[in-house]
Order: C-alpha cells, then structure tokens, then sequence
C-alpha cells in the first residue's frame, strides 16, 4: 500500500469514527506537502503501519503503554495541582500498547528531520542517555519552579508576550452545531457556574486536523480563560494492526498511569478530550524556543520524560535489561531507517 492509498484509507476509517472537517483535512493536506517533518507529524497512520518492517529488530521489545505519536514538538507546560509549572509530553492521542522502542525511534527520527542543529548520532545519544537515566532513577515529573533551569528557560521564552497567545484564540471563528459532549466537558471545568463563552472553532497541530476542535472563551476576574474540548478516535494503531472489533482510547489511562505531575484540567470525557488552554498550558513548537538553547539537554529530557510514561506500564529493571543489551547505535540505525522511509513517502505523496 502506497502513501496515498494508505492516506485515504485511513481517513476512511477516521470517518466511520467521528465527525471529520473536510476543510481542516485539507489544510492537512496542504502542510503534509511543505517538508519532511510536518509530513512526519501529520501522518503518524504511516508509521504504524510500516516500522514494525521497517525496523524488525528493534520492533522485538517489552511492550509498554507507549505515547505512539512523539516527536519533538509533542512537549509542552501545564500547572499541576499545587500551581508549578510542570514540563512534559504534551498530547496522547495516539496512544498504544507498543514495544517500548516506538516511541524512542519516531522521537529520534522526529529529531533528525525537524532542523535542529546538532547531529543525528548526538541526537541519538542524548535521548538514548535520558531514557535510560529515568529507567535507574524510577523516573521523575519535571516541575520547572526548583529545578531543570536551562530548560525553564527554554521552556518559558514564549510566555514573556502572553498577549499573543489570547489574540490567536479570539481571532478563531464563531463555531456552529457544537456537539453537546462537548458543550458539557468544558462546562465542567470552568471556575464559575453562569459564565457567558463564546466558542469557537480551533486549528490547531498535524495529526489531529480534521477532528473536531472547539474552545470556549469567557472573561473571569479580570482577565480571559479558555477551556479546550478534541474528538478522539482510537489509535491510528488500531488501523494499522486490522482490528476488527472496537478499539479502546487509552488517552486517560496513559495519563493516570505515567510517572507524571497532573494537569488537573485534563480529562477525557466519553469521546471527548477537555483541558485548560493558557500561554503557559500549551504545546511547545521549535520555533517559540529560544534561538541560543541546548539541545543536548533538551534531547536528554525528552528521552527521560518518555520514560516516565512507560514507567506507568512496566517494571523499570525489565526495561533497562533491554535496553543495555542492545548493541551499541541501535537507536541511530533504526532511526535512519524510518527517516528513509518517511523522506520516500514525502517524495511521492
């Protein structure tokens, strides 16, 4: 199956499982062909259907309750309950039970095709050193207020004009026949009873467009909240793998169990993910870093962060077992491969 017959094929079956915006999907469309990694963002399907051949070997792994679709612009901060800014994995919508390997490969690859500066083998390297630094301490969330202050740095450059973040949202369009699921799950987590919102439709992220996206915008003591509802659908992995009978979304399972400071605002509600949006509750894209930044040690802290999430599902020595008796590049060849395969595809889709 090629590019494009997998791509309609999925889109497809996305179809039989939720309401798809036709314009939104085109847009996708449209990124999907600008370069090689938004076109890796955006077509996680592909990757499930084909790493496991492409990278036989080091597909022969642990399972672990996996984020599936990471990659270095999947991270992000969110308050937790006591009010720290808190640094992680920012979104699950792909999430899977899948060898452990998955996720350290798309994120290694993801690393080698967004332009950054340092090299694949460094890269490789950093994430590889993070991973297994987790797997021997058990793992720790990242809060942001006492420690990590390189990548407190990194991490808050993009709050310092926060008026940006509100003028992007209230530029977004009036949206019409919101799905009451929806309507519900927002209303659930505002502050207040009888706030008056006005909600809107979101565009926002690669693998995601075409669901439904809405935020509902008010103003609460002096200033504006937004609360965010997504449609979620089962892993793309359940397409891949041909399953025939329905597939669980494990978004809040993955959530609950990762080694992980909650975001208190985050939950998902039927077929409905609901979080808080906020300058400093959202994703981190590359360009809001700041131009000077170690990438080394944010490589490193992604390649921890992902095993805090794995640490949720499987015992850390099993892990770490399995890890150490790999031979030495492993991570670097398997990413080479699967970046291969996805420059392939962005050349004849």
């Amino acid at each position: 199956m090629n590019i494009a017959k997998a791509t309609a094929n999925y889109e497809a079956w996305l179809g039989g499982r939720l309401r798809v915006l036709q314009d939104d999907l085109a847009f996708k469309h449209e990124q999907m062909r600008l370069a090689p990694f938004p076109f890796l963002r955006a077509t996680y399907y592909r990757w499930a259907q084909i790493w496991r051949d492409a990278c036989a070997t080091a597909a022969k792994a642990p399972e672990v309750l996996a984020a599936g679709d990471l990659h270095v612009e999947n991270f992000g901060t969110w308050r937790d309950s006591e009010g720290r800014l808190i640094w992680g994995i920012n979104d699950f919508d792909e999430a899977w039970r899948l060898p452990y390997t998955n996720d350290l490969i798309r994120l290694t690859t993801s690393a080698m095709l967004a332009g950054m500066t340092c090299r694949a083998r460094e890269a490789a390297g950093a994430i590889l050193a993070g991973y297994s630094a987790a797997l021997e301490a058990g793992g720790r969330p990242f809060a942001l207020a006492e420690h990590h202050p390189a990548l407190r740095t990194m991490a808050t450059a993009r709050l310092h004009e926060p008026e940006h973040f509100w003028e992007k949202l209230r530029a977004c369009p009036d949206a019409e026949d919101v799905p009451s699921g929806a309507i519900k799950g927002m209303g659930r987590t505002m502050p207040a009873d009888g706030l008056q919102w006005r909600l809107v439709r979101r565009r926002a992220g690669l693998g995601s467009l075409g669901r439904e996206r809405y935020v509902a915008l008010a103003e609460w003591s002096g200033g504006m909240i937004a609360r965010e509802a997504k449609a979620l659908a089962p892993s793309a992995c359940a397409w891949a793998e041909k399953r025939k009978v329905s597939a669980p979304i494990l978004y809040q399972e993955v959530i609950d169990r990762a080694v992980r400071c909650r975001d208190p605002f985050v939950k998902m509600q039927k077929r409905w993910i609901v979080r808080r949006l906020a300058p400093d509750c959202s994703r981190i894209e590359l360009s809001a870093l700041p131009k000077e930044r170690d990438e080394m040690r944010l490589l490193h802290a992604m390649g921890w962060e992902t095993a805090n999430v794995h640490l949720g599902s499987a015992r850390a020595p099993a892990l770490l077992a399995d890890v150490k008796k790999r031979p030495r590049g492993w991570l670097l060849e398997a990413a080479r491969k699967m970046e291969k395969a996805v420059l392939a595809d962005f050349a004849l889709q």
